[in-house]
């Protein structure tokens, strides 16, 4: 990106360990198996946002195995297999906080890296070996369950999942609309199909239509510009989430829901415009979300271990990372980077 040095690209091959706080009274320390590699890594390593604080360290969707508890913890226990997702600390005292939303802290959340936490401190992620993090902020994840597979759940699969449960999305024999086919789009596809609904995936490119159908599931695929398609599903939907960041149109979208339909926005499109009367004379609704709650993410985790649901990814080691940003840019990737932490951070 325009503006970046090339210092900002990093050797994380030799991260290793970082200053790791102390274990506290109840704080987990795991050692970190794998992490997912998400967008927001790109932004922040090239200072996207215009707060990043160098060195820093990407990476919140974090898995690994509890190598140490606190004297207070009870959930957890050393060996179990444990999950970090997207933040480390919230006030744990506001509405938000006191209902398991805690991503809605009123006082704002501690992000898993380059935030700054209650001490201080500059949080660091998952591109290192180890991490110490409050047990309010673990995930336990089944034995059974690939760690390699439950990274991308920390972000993409929560992103999704958490506006379907809120929305009612789950109703078997409904039918969803999916916008996009990346790390999200295609989770959202997945979650679908186990809630037994009719799936529609929209892309731009039908190089995604065989992999939508065949390999993931989808009921139909969708060329967004063809009219005709466009034209064949009016009013048809009962659902629609909107996975893409990129600036695109929405009212076409939302005529394809039906009376009362809802559309939900987890992308970040540069800005949202739409007539009004595509919203008013449907009774429709637009919402956003980011993310989930502690509870949402471990109800999200166990829902995803029973239906042995597997997000599709490309296994890469540390030193592969800075090539993995610059094909996430380039969207050349089918469908989340996992980093194999254990064996290339030795």
């Amino acid at each position: 990106m325009e503006g970046v040095k090339k210092s900002h690209y990093y050797n994380y091959s030799t991260l290793g360990v970082l200053d790791l706080k102390d274990v506290g009274v109840d704080d987990v320390s795991l050692k970190i198996t794998h992490c997912g590699v998400c967008y927001a890594d790109v932004s922040w390593t090239r200072n996207g946002h215009g707060d990043s604080r160098y060195p820093l360290v990407p990476g919140h969707e974090i898995v690994g195995i509890v190598k140490e508890v606190g004297s207070n913890v009870r959930g957890f226990k050393v060996g179990d297999h444990v999950g970090v997702g997207t933040i480390v600390n919230s006030c744990r005292d506001c509405e938000y906080c006191n209902d398991d939303k805690e991503n809605c802290c009123i006082k704002g959340c501690v992000l898993t890296f380059n935030g700054v936490d209650v001490d201080g401190t500059i949080t660091k992620g998952g591109y290192s070996s180890y991490v110490v993090v409050h047990e309010r902020y673990c995930f336990k994840i089944p034995d059974h369950y690939p760690l390699a597979s439950a990274a991308p759940l920390l972000c993409a699969g929560i992103t999704v999942y958490s506006p379907m449960m809120r929305h009612n999305m789950n109703q078997p024999g409904k039918s969803l609309g999916v916008i996009g086919l990346g790390g999200l789009g295609h989770m959202a596809v997945k979650f679908g199909k186990a809630f037994g609904l009719k799936v529609i995936v929209f892309s731009t490119s039908i190089s995604k239509k065989e992999e939508a159908l065949n390999l993931l599931g989808a009921d139909y695929f969708v060329i967004s510009s063809d009219q005709e398609q466009m034209k064949a599903l009016a009013k048809s939907l009962d659902f629609i989430v909107d996975t893409a960041s990129g600036d695109h149109p929405f009212d076409p979208y939302l005529g394809l829901l039906k009376i009362g339909g809802i559309y939900t926005l987890v992308g970040f499109p540069s800005e949202i415009k739409f007539s009004p009367a595509s919203l008013n004379l449907g009774l429709r609704s637009v919402s956003g979300s980011i993310t989930g709650g502690s509870k949402m993410i471990q109800e999200m985790i166990d829902f995803c271990g029973v239906n042995k649901i597997y997000p599709n990814i490309e296994v890469i080691p540390i030193g592969y990372v800075n090539e993995a940003l610059e094909r996430l840019i380039k969207r050349d990737i089918k469908y989340r980077f996992v980093i194999d932490i254990e064996n290339s951070l030795k």
